[in-house]
């Protein structure tokens, strides 16, 4: 290899190497040689935490177009490259090209990532040598990060564009987070912090609170990491009393009564409670009551108590700010994979009283305790799943004491010695429990609704799912309690088990929020086995409870109108006045989305909004209807009513309810940008202005829609969930682009985007009129780019199957439509828009549709040219002005984040 890599370095072709420190394997001498003897460009992962990259594959581009590539086990060591047994296969852009496009797609976005170093054998050298002696092992987590930049995780960063979200747009400053014991909290809460005194004239004060001096020490130290600043903070536990007073970890037994007189409501700018869930006990509840900081930050990872409070409902309205979600950790492999068995039981339950998403105990008590038969599946279950039941150490979750006690009876019988724990057993009933199984003494403790910290045990390795629950809530910290990292535990088994439930009963609601998928992608999910899940985790149901989960999720999707309608009055009648029950009440009483709404077909020649299906229940009254010669207009009207779905961002939401209030001036009195406001709305009624039968000028459309009382209350109650929900921040262009009423990371429809940088002006096209993914608009001086990153054959033609993909948070690979040349008039734009004065607008969505019909694009912002390979089409590459959200970014990246 000596002779061709030395005619690469002559001829002076680039050479790139990505490498990794994972377990050691890499050869110190080899990299060096690459880049010292070579010329290569060396970049090194020096991450430790997870693998990140394990690929051992060769690419060689060539200019004649036939591009070849090696993937195979033949790493860059001693023992692969001379006397190791090796397979590899070779590729060709001829006969494999999307696997070519695909491997240069996922090599750019790890060379962009900042998680890949440059490396340089004169500097890095040592660092290099040590780190793979180390053996890439993990860290220790008691290792002084002192004098250490520190950084979010991607998944991190995300749960603090959340907060920021909250409270900027939400203008909302007291806000929970929920995350898993492990995945790094108190980093949050310190950067956090470090982000909001970044943007204060003068130094925040402190509170930060927790119950041990263990996790005080350690949060301390964190913030001083966080700031770089060593002598950070004071504590104020176990007779330790503060100096200066800024910066105080206070331990919730030090803020007693006389301290909290000694200490004003407003002393503190920032307060942090961890264990956020124990916020309801006296102790806690009389700090959070005495002090008034600008923000109140909750930690917690379980938001649910035993006793049934709630500290989300409790404190916050039920908002949760930011929430991890367990996909996210799982690949950041920050838990353990687990294996979920969907396992049935054969026990009816749908006769069964379930009101308010819950069955009564007492019912769910009588068929579960005694039941010999259920139990005798539930040991089959383990001896069918379980390697050696005999060594593992199981929670089983329970409907009441009885049935603890009863479960525990029946598994010491069998040979698993197992212990029974509620409530009501005591503090070292408990501990003794808890060690034991620790210990390998007990192979089972049986629980009924103990989600504290006291059941955290990492060693647990099988979960029992005994009862049966739609709350998300509840099945995620049952899941919780077992995904902690441990030695010697490299996944946890999970038997779920699973009767016949009542019609009302939801299993969608559960699994989503494990999956994230949406209820129509969660079906198909169902029926193909879950193919898109994180490394080592699996999801499995035996053929009676993939038929029950699957029946009763499609029956959600299938659910009739008339059904729905009834719902609706149903819940309305609970009400004081039952005509005044609003869309947003609604949807949080019914475990709904405003989607389940809107994405209905027609009923009784209808379109189904929230107004009308109220309507059809009675609880609309006849004098805000609008009269049989205009029901015909406004239902025509509303049928558009579900566009607004995307809307989430407050100076759209200001501007729109402006608009069509009825004393709005006129449109031609406004400036320019509060104009294409004005045909933003009036496109999303008439895509087409006068051909798809709107009004023929912005005023007489407008006018024609502030008339319709009925339906401006329908679009103020759908915006008023849709912005209630919104985790982007938005911003505006700023001073290059007064006129352009747009904001980056909110969502448009297709209409609106254009409407919005001008198309429609002076007798233009109208937004509704174009298909194509570019469109040019001399008015602003704006192309704008429109890009769907899942795309399908059964979408798309073959000519629009484009290459579109995220390199990394500010860098995009966008492929031309086929006909555009570096030459031709759209390629000399691309390439000296800057020059020229034109300017790249990036829209991005997911994929075409959700389940309320079209999707939304996501703006992105002004993007500059890079570079660009190839014609008809070209690739290019953009950067971008502001990265872009995570979520996005996650979506479009070739490699997880």
């Amino acid at each position: 290899m000596d002779k061709e890599l030395q005619s690469l370095k002559d001829r002076g072709i680039p050479f790139r190497v990505l490498t990794t420190v994972y377990m050691g394997a890499s050869d110190a001498k080899a990299i060096n040689a690459l880049a010292r003897k070579y010329g290569a460009e060396v970049r090194v992962s020096y991450e430790t935490r997870n693998t990140r990259l394990h690929a051992k594959a060769w690419m060689f581009h060539r200019k004649t177009g036939f591009s070849t590539a090696y993937v195979g086990s033949s790493n860059l060591s001693h023992a692969a490259m001379l006397d190791g047994l090796e397979w590899n296969v070779r590729l060709s852009s001829v006969a494999t090209p999307a696997l070519l496009q695909k491997f240069e797609a996922t090599f750019e976005s790890y060379w962009a990532s900042e998680s890949f170093e440059p490396y340089n054998p004169d500097d890095d050298g040592e660092r290099l040598a040590r780190a793979l002696a180390e053996g890439g092992g993990r860290v220790s987590s008691d290792v002084s990060i002192a004098h250490l930049d520190v950084q979010p995780y991607p998944y991190q960063a995300q749960m603090l564009q959340e907060l920021d979200a909250e409270r900027v747009i939400h203008d909302r400053h007291r806000n929970l987070v929920v995350a898993a014991t492990g995945t790094g909290k108190t980093i949050v809460a310190a950067l956090d912090y470090r982000r909001l005194q970044a943007g204060a004239l003068n130094e925040l004060s402190l509170l930060f609170v927790a119950h041990r001096r263990e996790i005080l020490e350690q949060a301390r130290q964190t913030y001083a990491t966080v700031l770089r600043d060593g002598a950070f903070g004071e504590l104020m536990v176990d007779g330790y009393q503060p100096d200066r007073g800024k910066h105080i970890f206070a331990s919730i037994q030090s803020l007693n009564a006389k301290t909290l007189e000694r200490l004003t409501p407003e002393c503190f700018d920032v307060v942090v409670i961890d264990e956020f869930h124990h916020a309801d006990a006296p102790t806690y509840r009389k700090i959070i009551e005495h002090f008034r900081p600008q923000e109140l930050l909750g930690l917690t990872a379980t938001p649910e108590r035993s006793d049934g409070v709630n500290v989300a409902e409790r404190f916050f309205e039920g908002r949760i700010a930011s929430e991890l979600r367990l996909w996210d950790a799982l690949d950041q492999q920050l838990l353990t994979p687990f294996h979920y068995f969907g396992v049935s039981d054969g026990v009816d339950l749908s006769s069964l009283e379930f009101r308010r998403g819950r069955y009564e105990d007492r019912e769910l008590d009588a068929v579960y305790t005694g039941n010999d038969a259920r139990t005798a599946k539930v040991l089959q279950a383990l001896n069918d799943k379980m390697l050696d039941s005999h060594r593992m150490k199981a929670i089983g979750f329970c409907v009441s004491v009885k049935h603890a006690e009863y479960m525990a009876r029946k598994f010491t019988a069998s040979g698993l010695t197992s212990a029974a724990l509620s409530g009501e057993s005591s503090s070292d009933e408990r501990r003794t429990a808890l060690r034991a199984l620790q210990r390998g003494e007990l192979r089972a403790v049986f629980a009924v609704d103990l989600f504290n910290e006291g059941l955290d045990i990492p060693q647990v390795d099988t979960i029992l799912m005994l009862r049966p629950t739609q709350s998300s809530t509840l099945f995620l910290q049952q899941l919780g309690r077992g995904l902690r990292l441990a030695p010697d535990k490299p996944v946890l088994t999970v038997l779920d088990f699973i009767g016949f439930q009542h019609r009302a009963f939801r299993f969608d609601l559960k699994y989503r929020a494990v999956t994230g998928s949406s209820r129509t992608r969660l079906a198909q999910d169902l029926e193909d086995g879950f193919p898109f899940l994180p490394s080592g985790t699996q999801i499995v149901f035996d053929a009676v409870a993939q038929s029950v989960v699957l029946n009763n999720v499609k029956r959600q999707l299938g659910l009739k109108t008339p059904q729905v309608i009834e719902d609706i009055k149903d819940l309305a009648a609970q009400q004081a006045s039952p005509e005044l029950y609003t869309l947003r009440q609604y949807l949080k009483d019914s475990l709904s989305e405003a989607s389940d709404i809107y994405r209905r077909r027609k009923f009784d020649g209808r379109p189904t909004t929230w107004n009308t299906l109220r309507r059809a229940g009675g609880l609309v009254p006849d004098v805000l209807w609008p009269s049989e010669e205009r029901e015909v207009e406004v239902l025509a009207l509303m049928q558009r009513a579900k566009a607004f779905l995307n809307v989430d961002d407050p100076v759209r939401l200001q501007s729109y309810g402006t608009l069509l209030q009825p004393d709005a001036p006129p449109v031609s009195s406004l400036p320019l940008r509060a104009q294409r406001v004005a045909r933003m709305l009036y496109y999303s009624f008439w895509p087409q202005g006068a051909k798809s039968g709107g009004p023929a000028d912005l005023d007489s459309g407008l006018q024609l829609l502030r008339s319709h009382a009925i339906l401006r209350d329908e679009l103020a109650q759908l915006i008023e969930v849709t912005a209630d929900n919104a985790r982007n921040l938005p911003r505006p262009l700023g001073r290059d682009h007064p006129d352009i009423p747009l904001q980056t990371h909110a969502h448009y429809t297709r209409e609106e985007l254009l409407a919005g940088l001008g198309m429609g002006e002076k007798g233009q096209t109208t937004p509704g009129g174009v298909r194509e993914g570019v469109s040019w608009m001399p008015s602003s001086g704006c192309e704008a780019l429109l890009v769907t990153l899942h795309k399908s054959e059964k979408d798309f033609s073959p000519n629009t199957m484009y290459k579109d993909y995220a390199i990394s948070e500010t860098l995009f690979h966008w492929e031309s439509q086929n006909r555009t040349t570096p030459d031709s008039s759209a390629g000399q734009r691309y390439q000296h828009h800057a020059a020229q004065g034109s300017h790249i607008m990036l829209f991005v969505r997911e994929s075409p549709t959700q389940e309320a019909g079209t999707s939304p694009y996501i703006f992105l912002g002004p993007v500059g040219y890079v570079s660009h390979e190839g014609s008809k089409p070209m690739s290019i590459i953009w950067r971008l002005r502001r990265p872009m959200p995570l979520t996005v970014f996650a979506a479009a990246s070739t490699v997880a984040p």
